[in-house]
């Protein structure tokens, strides 16, 4: 558990935030990030419950109406909310809401497509 911990701890902080006259970003590190997608969930839409072996994962809510699972917590975050998903952790996401609904996921790690173990999957994937 502590590797984990320490692999959140260091990309946490590489975030940046920088504030202008016109508001502020955030700049997320790229070093180590292996994939950046926007995923958008319909409403009713299920992601397989799944881990990774290679990875953690990095996810910034877009978007009100996901229903998150990771491990054993299911919730309902609120747009900016940022989770971190550590390797090997079951996780999820589902379309809760009336319409469809983002999310920014960073992959943390070498991986690839390949690299996902579905633990039960709706769409018989």
């Amino acid at each position: 558990m502590a590797a984990q911990d320490d692999r959140f701890t260091v990309f946490k902080g590489h975030i940046i935030e920088d504030h202008r006259p016109w508001g502020k970003f955030r700049g997320f590190p790229l070093e180590d990030v292996s994939s950046v997608k926007i995923i958008t969930v319909e409403p009713g839409g299920i992601l397989s419950l799944q881990y990774h072996n290679h990875r953690d994962e990095f996810w910034v809510i877009l978007d009100d109406g996901i229903e998150l699972t990771v491990g054993e917590k299911v919730w309902r975050p609120k747009p900016n909310d940022e989770i971190w998903i550590s390797r090997k952790t079951p996780h999820r996401a589902r379309g809760a809401g009336s319409k469809p609904a983002r999310f920014m996921e960073l992959w943390v790690g070498d991986s690839s497509e390949s690299d996902i173990v579905r633990i039960q999957d709706a769409y018989n994937r």
